[in-house]
């Protein structure tokens, strides 16, 4: 989807979770002006439902908190309706809807404690 993950990479915005020495997931956050913007979260298959998701989320907010944010913002296509409840799970709202470069995206947000 055009990302630059070596750019993300070069920048200490790209993590990685292991199991048994193999990547089971990946995050991509940014540092906005006054949030931690998660960009990408991703798990393997073969890792999901193991926790890895929440671990990744639970690190991102755990960054946004040592830089001293209080909010953590991200979006998801709409076709992906697994990740809409999975996120309203982990305490993010949606915020908005909206269409860019021809995808439907929701926003949501999270405040943190």
């Amino acid at each position: 989807m055009g990302v630059d993950y070596t750019g993300a990479i070069r920048r200490g915005e790209c993590w990685v979770a292991e199991i048994d020495s193999r990547i089971a997931g990946m995050l991509v956050i940014v540092l906005a002006d006054s949030y931690l913007h998660l960009d990408t979260i991703a798990v393997a298959p073969e890792a999901q439902g193991c926790g890895v998701g929440s671990r990744l989320l639970a690190f991102a907010e755990e960054r946004a908190a040592a830089a001293g944010f209080a909010e953590v913002k991200l979006f998801t296509n709409a076709a992906m309706t697994e990740n809409l409840t999975y996120y309203a799970r982990h305490g993010y709202r949606e915020t908005h809807r909206s269409e860019e470069h021809g995808f439907r995206r929701v926003f949501f947000t999270k405040t943190l404690a």
